[in-house]
């Protein structure tokens, strides 16, 4: 691999764990600040049931950052978020202005008190797993995304509790 894509690829992985990490402590602006203005952000699942995809979310940069502005406000679970990532591949397209990247997640939440009270308070529990399937947009040696699409092996989420994973 050159020095080049060497590069590249640190930066979209850095990228891919930089937004896990802003994403867990809430620092909306820090995740918004990774991504181009004309990212798209969705969260998808495939139901067998009905033999296509459910979308759970769909939004630009700008209707994310309205999104994460009313998060506080909003009457959801705030049981914290962590996501576990591994940055599976990193594929830079031809034209070497854009790069892909696909991530194995697995997201645990921690329960507070008297959130659900069919679970121990304390308690930690697996809440999804699914991918990250990120395409970037590449200027030099950094990167932006310009689309996340996170792709759910789990179906079944809770009322407020799916605003950014």
């Amino acid at each position: 691999m050159n020095a080049m894509k060497a590069a590249i690829t640190a930066a979209v992985t850095d990228i891919v764990y930089r937004s896990c990490l802003y994403l867990d402590n809430g620092n909306w602006g820090e995740f918004l600040n990774l991504c181009d203005d004309s990212m798209i952000y969705s969260i998808k699942a495939y139901s067998v049931e009905i033999r296509r995809d459910m979308e759970y979310l769909s939004h630009n940069k700008k209707e994310l950052g309205t999104l994460t502005e009313m998060l506080p406000k909003l009457n959801s679970d705030h049981s914290p978020l962590r996501r576990h990532a591994s940055v599976y591949t990193v594929d830079i397209g031809e034209d070497g202005e854009t790069a892909t990247a696909v991530t194995s997640l697995a997201v645990y939440q921690n329960m507070h008190d008297g959130i659900n009270s069919h679970i121990d308070s304390g308690e930690t529990r697996l809440f999804l797993v699914g991918k990250y399937l990120d395409k970037f947009k590449i200027s030099g040696e950094s990167a932006l995304l310009i689309e996340r699409e996170v792709r759910l092996d789990t179906r079944r989420l809770d009322k407020g509790t799916h605003h950014l994973i």
